[in-house]
């Protein structure tokens, strides 16, 4: 999701009434990257959302401690846990917590920035086309509403499930809705085959023979979201909900007619 979080705000940079600053600290994210966000605070804004794998690491954690004093949501594939949640909560900060974020396989035996790129592609292709994107994008503008508004900021506490992505899709046909609903659980799956290869294998055959099997059933997945899209492409019933210039949401299914 860091490919386009700050894009599906304003998808044809013609939303009047919002300005979106982005910044990162590459693929590294220590205490040391933690430490140089600080900078950022200088550019005063409404809210703020901070995105990495794993916040329960070293590095997110740490950033968390320097930017407690501000309306913070946190996007990651962890901490899934309750209790975790909880303490997010409970120390201010917003979350989306997305349990169907893959885990790439991350060896230098197997991964190179060609393989890298493609794992990606694949998966965002699954999380936008199966309601990840659209369930961010609605969790936004609805703070972005309140902060109109004038209110105090009320910030999303969402664990993003395979079920709770698919119902934000808006399929109309249930076999694309149920191929959406598998490329989810298998990008999920991902991570859980992933893991040990990235973490706990030493032999050179088991983490590549398991890394690849990992970006397989990823590319699979992405056929899959392909292949919901075209079923409601077939039906002339692809369901949009593009931003109007005020900021305001409006919806379509056909190709022909206009945002109503």
């Amino acid at each position: 999701m860091s490919q386009v979080v700050d894009l599906i705000l304003d998808e044809i940079a013609a939303r009047q009434g919002i300005e979106v600053m982005s910044f990162g600290t590459g693929a590294k994210m220590g205490k040391d990257e933690a430490a140089k966000t600080k900078h950022f605070k200088e550019f005063e804004a409404d809210f703020y959302v901070m995105i990495s794998p794993n916040s329960s690491a070293p590095g997110p954690t740490a950033a968390r401690e320097i930017w407690k004093d501000k309306k913070v949501i946190v996007i990651s594939d962890g901490p899934t846990k309750k209790d975790d949640r909880q303490a997010l909560e409970d120390a201010g900060f917003g979350y989306i917590v997305m349990k169907v974020d893959p885990l790439i396989g991350a060896k230098t035996e197997f991964l190179d920035p060609v393989e890298m790129a493609s794992f990606n592609s694949d998966a965002m292709k699954v999380l936008s086309t199966c309601g990840v994107v659209r369930l961010i994008q609605e969790a936004f503008d609805a703070v972005i509403a309140q902060a109109d508004a004038g209110k105090d900021l009320e910030l999303p506490h969402i664990l993003v499930s395979a079920q709770k992505a698919v119902e934000s899709a808006g399929f109309n046909n249930p076999y694309a809705k149920a191929k959406a609903l598998a490329a989810l659980h298998m990008t999920d799956k991902v991570a859980e085959i992933n893991f040990p290869a990235c973490f706990m294998m030493k032999d050179i055959e088991q983490v590549t023979l398991t890394t690849a099997t990992g970006h397989e059933m990823m590319r699979a997945a992405a056929q899959l979201a392909i292949d919901a899209r075209e079923i409601e492409k077939g039906n002339d019933a692809v369901f949009r909900k593009p931003h109007m210039k005020d900021g305001s949401q409006k919806t379509k299914t056909k190709l022909y007619e206009k945002p109503q």
